[in-house]
């Protein structure tokens, strides 16, 4: 039995994932936590999730290195925010606890900052922007028609709920990484992030990416790949979380059986060359 916590717990995604593991027959949660100001700490994690009663009670952010030192978990699962995930990432490594990061938003600098943090304290870790096992098919398929579909102009259009905060969504940065670096670019030197205005002919080097925010769109990613005559267009769609709660649950469960190590979700699903 793998023991698990999870810090932002009370959030769209975290509790996600914790209602899926409470499921799983080898996992078993042991820790909810949540930001200091939840109005949830100190209720029963099953409560707030409507999953009913398991006995295990939210806890403040303020807490997690005491929480962990005493519940012992396995593996830390962290959905939070840029700053607090590298501080769980910190906590994990100096608890010797695995851990899965699943944040979004991060800065370059940031996340060079957390990987450093989890190969420099030699414990297993993975940071995935999307735990879909989907989307992460998605990635592969969008690398290699960046490297077959030569010529071809590459824009990226992204739709999700009103209520998220980062822009693009990490998936898309993600995605245009993959195909930039398909084509032998450096992201940051040919990324436009949307169009306004007389901005002159499109550069065949550019790669466009572009945000929609509107009600409850749990999470849209398109890749097109348009040239002269024709086009290409990969899509995936997400119903509902439950696609990302459960590549979370298919990660962890693997995650359990590494010693050290960072790794992705293409180490996960066995997409890695």
């Amino acid at each position: 039995m793998t023991r698990i916590a999870i810090n932002g717990a009370c959030g769209r995604m975290a509790g996600m994932v914790l209602s899926h593991a409470q499921n799983d027959d080898n996992l078993e949660v042991v820790s909810a936590i949540d930001a200091p100001n939840s109005p949830s700490i100190g209720k029963d994690i099953g409560d707030v999730l409507g999953i009913g009663n398991i006995g295990v009670f939210v806890v403040s952010g303020d807490t997690i290195d005491s929480e962990i030192k005493e519940k012992k978990p396995d593996i830390l699962i962290d959905f939070t925010t840029p700053k607090v995930s590298i501080k769980t990432a910190e906590i994990a490594a100096a608890n010797n606890v695995k851990v899965i990061i699943g944040t979004t938003g991060f800065a370059g600098e940031e996340l060079k900052e957390l990987e450093k943090i989890i190969t420099d304290s030699g414990i297993a870790g993975i940071i995935a922007s999307n735990f879909s096992v989907g989307v992460n098919v998605f990635f592969k398929l969008a690398e290699d028609a960046a490297k077959g579909l030569k010529g071809f102009d590459i824009e990226l259009i992204e739709a999700h709920h009103r209520f998220k905060k980062d822009a693009p969504s990490g998936t898309a940065k993600t995605l245009a990484k993959i195909v930039a670096e398909a084509r032998g670019r450096n992201l940051d030197d040919v990324a436009v992030y949307g169009r306004e205005g007389m901005v002159g002919e499109r550069t065949p080097e550019e790669i466009g990416i572009h945000a929609i925010r509107a009600g409850d769109i749990v999470g849209d990613h398109t890749l097109l790949f348009g040239a002269l005559g024709e086009r290409i267009e990969i899509r995936h769609q997400a119903h509902s979380r439950d696609c990302f709660a459960s590549g979370c649950v298919l990660a962890t469960k693997w995650l359990a059986g590494k010693e050290s190590g960072l790794y992705d979700m293409w180490d996960v699903i066995g997409l890695k060359d």
